[in-house]
């Protein structure tokens, strides 16, 4: 299993499911992340927190901690 944070900068990649229950799925679903959406990793901070990703359009930070809950294809 491949996961959003494994991700390269300036790779895009599909999101095959979202693990994690409650408030930590609901807030990556909130950021339109569901199964089959196309994500691009935009930039890493130095420490690898925040991820920038972009999502639908949108730019969007993630925490390292949830983009471990992204599996990808």
């Amino acid at each position: 299993m491949k996961t959003l944070k494994e991700t390269a900068v300036g790779q895009t990649v599909k999101i095959a499911k979202v693990h994690g229950e409650g408030a930590v799925r609901r807030r990556i679903m909130d950021m339109g992340m569901t199964k089959g959406t196309e994500v691009t990793v935009r930039k890493v901070a130095p420490l690898g927190d925040p991820i920038e990703i972009t999502v639908r359009g949108y730019e969007l930070s993630i925490r390292k901690a949830d983009a471990e809950m992204v599996e990808i294809l």
